[in-house]
């Protein structure tokens, strides 16, 4: 019995350092303009009107960490309604690393991808 307990504790050990491997790393973004103690890049990419748009989010790697995080990054902003992960072929896993951002006038996308940056998801960008 104690065999298997050892068992089951490497394989969970083993799938913890492979999850750990493959998470994002963390980046720091260069800012000219300081907010509340949080360096954000000045844009002038901010939309007038409500809508949405689609990210490409390269380093969103699962639906259990990767994605809740990204989603509370970008709903931290006040002009972001919603964020959903843009559907996959496989339920359970991310085959379609892409998320729909509902926004409201004032969204500022530079800002968005640079807080998406500073959590360590790199390359981020709008979808074509």
């Amino acid at each position: 019995m104690r065999a298997v307990a050892y068992v089951v504790a490497a394989l969970a050990a083993i799938i913890i350092i492979v999850a750990i491997a493959q998470s994002p790393t963390k980046k720091t973004v260069e800012s000219n303009v300081t907010t509340d103690n949080e360096a954000v890049l000045a844009s002038a990419n901010v939309m007038d009107s409500d809508g949405e748009l689609t990210l490409d989010v390269p380093e969103m790697h699962c639906p259990v960490s990767c994605y809740p995080r990204v989603k509370e990054t970008l709903e931290a902003s006040e002009a972001v309604e919603e964020v959903e992960l843009a559907k996959q072929e496989k339920e359970g896993i991310i085959d379609n690393r892409q998320v729909i951002v509902h926004y409201k006038s004032g969204f500022d996308v530079d800002q968005a991808i640079a807080k998406l940056e500073k959590e360590g998801f790199a390359k981020s960008n709008v979808a074509k």
